[in-house]
């Protein structure tokens, strides 16, 4: 079974500079533009905004 282009797989970059990164799935129909999500970066050992990059 073919993965569609509905839920693809991207990267989430931390906002602090750090390096480090996320990957998720996102639902294309309910979030067309960049995520934006709030999650923990063990480098820093702090929650930061984390960006989605292309």
């Amino acid at each position: 079974m073919a993965r569609n282009e509905l839920r693809p797989v991207i990267k989430l970059r931390s906002t602090a500079g750090t390096g480090y990164t996320y990957v998720t799935r996102k639902n294309r129909r309910n979030d067309p533009d960049r995520l934006t999500l709030r999650k923990y970066d063990p480098t820093i050992r702090q929650h930061v905004l984390f960006r989605e990059e292309r």
